[in-house]
């Protein structure tokens, strides 16, 4: 990891997708905390399974309408400004969580901490297209997301410990204050370099102004990744949401037990996303073509996490079931550096809106699964009929994929058409 930094430069763009890194570890952190403590808060709280999961689906609310908002946020007024306030909505919401009553103080904390994490990956997106060299794209959202799979990995039995010591209320008050890990050098760095550092020429087509976007003409182009992006977030929504619970509930084991599992299963997505990621970028490097290296590796990844949850769904054992989970989501997990670097692939100058609509999907998703998980464990008392759903959805996914087209550049009707030999899409690299 330390060596493929380096191949970024030391420089500006280095410390920028270092502290990107710590944003992505530490939002994760804030996403999975709640479904690790979940069987306690259900207790505490006298919750059934359908309703704690409609307080995972308010968080995917906000979240997801702010993927259009914030990615337009990004675009127009810089990631300096909109991360920075970003920060301070996630610490406050977290924070909130800690005091909860009921099932609506409940909902309206995770309310709140969709809008504060709302923007932030379209506006990270939109940073990364404006400092990361492009042949680096795939690697840099893959070395990105690897660190909030490491978010996940680490939480759950982060939060059996702070639980043991403190009860699952103070664990949130520590979270909140874990925040500042990243917010802190993020205002260090971008106010260091967001001022002084700008895209090459040839991105920019030799201006560093922000234009405006035309909003159906991008949102239609993007709407196949988006449809991809749904079918792969229902799955990553069921396993941050649900995969604790499973461990606790199904096998009957406790608290730490069912972290030690957990961990197990999202420590597979870390190897999984940063592999995604290199091998886009080795495939881009080798073929030259963007629809090889994007959309071929997301295919497999859709097809190996399809395959690997047949034993889940067919074999009631735990060690069975904890190495074929950690299997399908290390497969699920190769889809996010390519899908992740498509937006700005197709428009570099408009990413954190394209990301934004891209991310749309995803956000949908977390609307429906983490509800539509519980309520069907309620219904039929097992869980191998929402496992089957999510299996469903990763072949249409696979399927989906082939409507993407990475290798076709977004030209934006709004815009006048470049001079002669000028590129039609880039972006500025103001980070302000």
């Amino acid at each position: 990891m330390r060596a493929r930094l380096g191949a970024l430069g030391l420089g500006a763009s280095g410390r920028v997708l270092f502290v990107l890194c710590l944003l992505y570890m530490i939002l994760y952190i804030d996403r999975v905390n709640i479904s690790t403590s979940a069987p306690l808060i259900r207790s505490e709280l006298k919750l059934s399974n359908a309703e704690l999961g409609l307080a995972f689906s308010a968080f995917a609310y906000p979240y997801a309408l702010f993927q259009l908002v914030g990615g337009w946020l990004g675009d127009r007024f810089g990631p300096r400004r909109v991360l920075g306030l970003c920060g301070i909505v996630v610490i406050l919401s977290t924070l909130a969580t800690g005091l909860v009553g009921g099932l609506a103080s409940l909902i309206a904390a995770r309310f709140a901490l969709g809008l504060g994490e709302g923007a932030t990956f379209p506006t990270a997106t939109r940073a990364m297209a404006g400092w990361v060299p492009e042949a680096r794209w795939g690697f840099a959202q893959g070395i990105t997301h690897s660190a909030a799979r490491i978010g996940n990995a680490v939480t759950p039995p982060l939060v059996a410990l702070l639980v043991a010591y403190l009860s699952w209320r103070g664990s949130f008050v520590v979270f909140a204050l874990l925040n500042l890990l990243w917010l802190v050098p993020w205002v260090w760095v971008s106010a260091k370099d967001g001022r002084r550092t700008a895209l090459p020429a040839a991105r920019v087509g030799g201006t560093a102004q922000r234009s405006a976007t035309s909003w159906w003409a991008l949102a239609r182009r993007m709407l196949p990744v988006t449809c991809v992006d749904f079918c792969y977030g229902w799955t990553l929504w069921l396993f941050l949401s649900w995969i604790p619970s499973f461990f606790y509930d199904s096998f009957k084991l406790d608290l730490k037990g069912s972290a030690l599992f957990s961990t197990g299963v999202f420590a597979a997505g870390v190897v999984g996303d940063l592999l995604g990621g290199m091998v886009s970028d080795r495939i881009l490097k080798r073929t030259g073509r963007l629809a090889a290296a994007r959309r071929n590796v997301i295919i497999v990844g859709f097809l190996g996490a399809f395959l690997c949850l047949i034993p889940v769904v067919a074999i009631h054992d735990l060690t069975i079931d904890a190495l074929f989970l950690s299997l399908a989501f290390f497969s699920a997990e190769l889809i996010v550096g390519p899908i992740w670097s498509v937006p700005m692939d197709i428009a570099p100058r408009h990413a954190g809106s394209a990301s934004g609509l891209m991310n749309l999907g995803f956000g949908v998703a977390g609307i429906i699964s983490p509800s539509c998980f519980g309520y069907l464990i309620d219904l039929t008392g097992t869980w191998t009929v929402p496992f089957a759903v999510s299996m469903g959805l990763l072949l249409a996914g696979a399927g989906l994929a082939y409507r993407m087209r990475p290798d076709e550049p977004f030209i934006d009707p709004a815009e006048p058409a470049p001079p002669d030999g000028e590129l039609p899409a880039g972006a500025s690299g103001d980070l302000a």
